[in-house]
């Protein structure tokens, strides 16, 4: 069972991994409870802890919590009231042309580490580029999808410290980035929104479809049967 110290809303006791699997719902209704300043900084830093492609970190997350600015993402999104809700709502922009930039941070901290030799360095330094180039617009969709993987660490992370979230797919794309200040960035995506915060409602759970109808054994019509 989670503990949760409700005077700095630190968990005691994360759930693990499974747990916070098996418990997530998508939450639409928040207390307004404030997360505090600790506990904000430790899923950030979980969410950014996700792979990327290449280790670009493609994601451009814009953390929002001043109320003028939820207000306006909601007015963005359809007026989902979640957004204005939950006391922190992250925008998780994807930027195509993340690997025109300048990639040596990356480089130099991957030799720093260890993790990387030279040689590994240097077969980047082409293969980035070449990669990019050989899938055209599609890098906007790669992009996209780190952006997703990183924030489902988030929503498990927030998940394990007794917070609730709710992955939203509704919005106008140009109205969200004007909110972010990024309305002059072609190149930069909107991949998603993601309220965090604690549920004011029960995780009801909707069920999920027996392993048959969509989960199959190396090719598809093929059951998995477990």
């Amino acid at each position: 069972m989670t503990q949760i110290n409700q005077d700095r809303n630190l968990v005691l006791e994360p759930l693990d991994v499974p747990e916070a699997i098996s418990r997530r719902r998508a939450i639409k209704s928040f207390k307004p409870d404030k997360i505090s300043p600790e506990l904000l900084s430790k899923l950030v830093e979980l969410t950014v802890a996700a792979p990327s492609s290449y280790n670009l970190q493609s994601w451009r997350i814009v953390i929002l919590q001043e109320e003028a600015q939820k207000a306006a993402l909601c007015q963005a999104a359809y007026n989902q009231q979640q957004i204005v809700q939950a006391p922190v709502t992250f925008v998780f922009a994807a930027d195509a042309a993340a690997w025109k930039k300048d990639l040596s941070p990356i480089f130099d901290q991957g030799l720093q580490t260890g993790a990387w030799t030279e040689g590994t360095v240097n077969y980047f330094k082409n293969a980035i580029p070449q990669f990019a180039m050989s899938i055209g617009e599609k890098t906007r969709e790669y992009a996209i999808k780190d952006a997703m993987i990183a924030a489902t660490h988030l929503a498990l992370a927030a998940e394990s410290f007794g917070l609730s979230s709710c992955f939203m797919n509704g919005w106008v794309e140009e109205e969200v980035k004007k909110v972010i200040g990024a309305e002059a960035e072609e190149d930069l995506a909107i991949a998603l929104l993601l309220p965090i915060g604690y549920a004011a409602e029960p995780r009801k759970n909707p069920g999920r479809l027996p392993l048959s109808y969509n989960v199959f054994a190396d090719r598809i019509g093929n059951p998995y049967l477990g």
